[in-house]
């Protein structure tokens, strides 16, 4: 499967107007991709394609909820008006309620389905014709590590990002039975430092907080870009992450423990929030179309995503240190004997 350099491609992405969608539609025109973003912001979305315009890049914009197919289905077709294909698509519109689920309202929980899964499912609904159509492209969406753990507080969220991944495998298997050459990419960041916990609906009393540590949203846009090169299955983003991924499939109920104890109490700020304050569930907050949230200090460097985007070195690294154990084992055994 071979997919365009970045230079040569057509990049569309939902949820564009602040966070880890921004950052990214920045990347992909500063390097030479043309650009349609999307988001219900249009003040943020403005901003956004004045900025890459400012570099010389090419950008355009349409406003749209995604949990509307139709206007979803805009977003594929004005791009497809625009420049006459599409070579990426990326889904990156989330939102959530920070709260214990007996707090939340069945239209609070559907709301969440409605924009961080269907959304994500009417974006790939919407591409595929165009994808198909073109002979091969990639469609990249940004889960979470909550699509494999879930935390308390966040069972929404969780659960829509649980449904996406079970979309994902289904999609790719038929894609890969049909022989058409599109890549599915599932992004799955740690705890990044957008402004997520801005918007999002909270009932616990306190401005909520991801548990830390925290990674900057680059490390996400570069997971993404990397995979509209290289047809990748899947993408952890952040080192604690991927702690996580083995702590769950190793002991599920010794991560019950850990999070029973922690994951309430570590979500929590001291700064107090009141249930109806601003948030982005139904509405966007303007002054949240930004790429980075409140949480810079808490932020740390990643070390294993460079090695998923380098293949070569992290297989020669796995390589080595085999090697150094089973020397290290034959000698120990010379010595025993």
């Amino acid at each position: 499967m071979q997919l365009k350099p970045i230079n040569q491609q057509v990049v569309a992405i939902a949820g564009a107007s602040g966070g880890i969608g921004r950052l990214t539609a920045l990347r992909f025109a500063s390097y030479g991709a043309k650009v349609v973003v999307a988001a219900r912001s249009e003040s943020g979305l403005k901003s956004l394609v004045q900025e890459i315009h400012n570099f010389g890049g090419e950008a355009t914009y349409i406003v749209a909820d995604v949990s509307d197919f139709e206007q979803v289905k805009a977003i594929a077709d004005k791009t497809v008006a625009e420049y006459g294909r599409l070579d990426t698509w990326v889904n990156a519109a989330a939102t959530g309620v920070l709260a214990k689920f007996d707090q939340i309202t069945p239209e609070e929980f559907k709301r969440v389905i409605d924009v961080t899964l269907m959304g994500q499912v009417y974006g790939v609904m919407a591409a595929l014709p165009y994808l198909k159509n073109q002979g091969r492209g990639a469609i990249i969406c940004v889960s979470s590590m909550e699509g494999r753990r879930s935390l308390p507080l966040q069972s929404p969220y969780s659960s829509a990002k649980h449904g996406l991944e079970g979309f994902l495998e289904a999609l790719r298997v038929e894609l890969q039975h049909d022989k058409l050459p599109i890549s599915v990419t599932s992004i799955l960041p740690s705890v990044i430092n957008t402004p997520f916990y801005n918007n999002v609906r909270t009932k616990l009393g306190v401005k909520p907080t991801g548990i830390p540590p925290y990674y900057q949203p680059s490390i996400v846009a570069d997971a993404i870009l990397y995979a509209a090169e290289h047809p990748t299955r899947d993408f952890i983003a952040g080192d604690v992450g991927r702690v996580l991924d083995v702590l769950q499939r190793l002991s599920p109920e010794l991560l019950d423990t850990i999070l029973a104890a922690i994951g309430i109490p570590g979500q929590r700020t001291n700064e107090l929030k009141s249930e109806d304050a601003p948030d982005n569930l139904y509405a966007p907050v303007p002054e949240h179309d930004k790429i980075e949230g409140d949480f810079s200090k808490l932020t740390v460097p990643t070390f294993l995503d460079w090695f998923d985007r380098n293949p070569p070195a992290k297989w020669g690294a796995v390589a080595l240190a085999a090697g150094i154990a089973a020397f290290v084992g034959g000698w120990g055994q010379r010595n025993d004997v």
